[in-house]
């Protein structure tokens, strides 16, 4: 088994995985520029700003993880080839982290935002609350859906760099 081919191909996908946010983001923002040339009623009117926002925001994301796992992607053979052992150790140790993280994160908190502002959307028949809480609750679906294909692949990943860790030297 070659950790350091599993340690790369993981970082490759994180950044194929993080050009989803910058995908999404992209439509968000094509999708708020469409409201604002093409609607004409109030509740159209009032997805352009809250779509813009959310669309910035998960570009924002998508450029924030794609550099750092870039980063990332261009140091494991430095650290890998300097010292085996250590860099898996740390990487478990960043994995386990990380899986925290997305417990807490994406599967508690993003969707208690998600019920939340679903409670809002019912109780207020404002228009422009309405166009906030449908964008949020469009962003944090697909960050749910990415970070939980992400959190799969890391759960793989994990195994194989304790598979690594255990062998016999």
């Amino acid at each position: 088994m070659d950790l350091l081919k599993i340690s790369l191909e993981w970082a490759k996908d994180e950044i194929f995985s993080a050009r989803f946010f910058i995908l999404f983001g992209f439509f968000f923002v094509c999708a708020s520029f469409g409201f604002w040339q093409l609607g004409k009623q109030e509740l159209a009117k009032a997805f352009i700003y809250p779509l813009l926002v959310c669309g910035s925001l998960l570009m924002i994301i998508g450029i924030g993880l794609t550099y750092s796992n870039t980063v990332r992607l261009n140091s494991f053979g430095k650290a890998y080839d300097a010292d085996a052992q250590a860099f898996t150790a740390t990487e478990i140790e960043r994995v386990d982290k990380t899986m925290a993280e997305f417990e807490l994160i994406v599967f508690k908190v993003i969707p208690f935002i998600i019920i939340f502002c679903a409670l809002i959307f019912v109780v207020f028949d404002q228009s422009l609350s309405r166009g906030i809480c449908l964008s949020i609750i469009g962003m944090m679906v697909v960050i749910m859906l990415v970070d939980t294909h992400s959190y799969m692949r890391l759960k793989e990943y994990k195994k194989h760099l304790v598979l690594f860790q255990d062998a016999p030297k």
